[in-house]
């Protein structure tokens, strides 16, 4: 009889162990970075920064409430199970207007979107709206125990689509395209390997189809290559060719990336002024030096 109940202790102590290594090892799972440290001092001195500083125009907003409205959205929840709809109240909390012809939209060229928008001075694509703001570059999931969230890893969206950060940009696009009026503009990487404008991309999945028309006086597509990048995607050819039919233009090549490489023989002035078309002096003042590009009109 002892023995028996000896073996049965040790039996549920084993399955005891194995559970509780199961759930440690469960928040090491993900092959994604885990929670980005110090999330909400991040969050709320973004926050507080944006409205004081970056964008005074946006007032009475309560960053306290943003955070918690960011915290409640996946705190202890399943990391693969948090939902656009969770978002609504961040959503709701961060919203303020998108300026008439300043929305920017892009894909694979982040970097120089964000560097051209400059804070929104010159446009305001989402990342430099404060639902952006707080958020862009940091990474965040909770777990169902602990502390709530998980520090050590967070699932990528090839592990699970309902993830916290796909499924608050995913709404936060939803919402800026909603928001977007008069000119929207789009810049593109012409030398992206998967296309200038990809097929399963936030821009072709969340924002294209959700301009509202009745807003939107036309569409104007910026292509770029990379210095010394290969030209992919161009007029009438590749990915672009399947926007022609929906956008209306296309705008230079080479801007932006001649203000980091101003020496670089692509971006050399013709010494033929008459090559010059009317679009480049509107830049030139921005000391942007361009050697060509070429306008599509769909």
């Amino acid at each position: 009889m002892n023995s028996c109940c000896s073996g049965l202790f040790v039996s549920i102590f084993l399955s005891l162990m194995s559970a509780t290594q199961v759930q440690a090892l469960g928040s090491k799972q993900w092959n994604g970075e885990g929670t980005s440290l110090n999330l909400e001092s991040i969050v709320t001195g973004r926050c507080y920064d944006y409205i004081q500083t970056v964008n005074p125009t946006v007032r009475n907003k309560n960053c306290s409430a943003i955070w918690e409205a960011l915290k409640q959205a996946f705190v202890y929840k399943d990391p693969c199970s948090v939902l656009p709809s969770d978002y609504e109240l961040l959503i709701n909390l961060t919203l303020h207007e998108i300026p008439p012809n300043k929305s920017l939209f892009w894909e694979n060229n982040k970097h120089l979107v964000h560097k051209y928008a400059n804070k929104g001075l010159h446009y305001m694509p989402l990342g430099d709206s404060l639902t952006g703001w707080i958020v862009d570059n940091l990474n965040w999931c909770g777990k169902p125990n602990g502390s709530g969230i998980d520090y050590i890893s967070c699932p990528t969206t090839e592990e699970c689509e309902h993830n916290p950060v796909e499924s608050f940009w995913r709404i936060a696009s939803v919402t800026y395209a909603k928001q977007s009026s008069g000119v929207i503009h789009t810049m593109l990487n012409g030398s992206a390997l998967g296309g200038a404008f990809p097929n399963n991309s936030f821009f072709a999945d969340y924002e294209l189809p959700n301009f509202q028309k009745d807003c939107v006086s036309h569409f104007e597509i910026w292509v770029m290559d990379d210095i010394e990048g290969a030209d992919l995607d161009s007029c009438g050819r590749g990915s672009i060719k399947v926007l022609e039919d929906i956008l209306s233009s296309k705008g230079p090549v080479r801007i932006l990336q001649c203000v980091d490489f101003p020496s670089h023989p692509e971006c050399a002035i013709p010494s033929d002024s008459s090559i010059i078309k009317p679009w480049m002096t509107l830049f030139l003042p921005l000391l942007i030096t361009i050697n060509h590009g070429q306008m599509c009109f769909g």
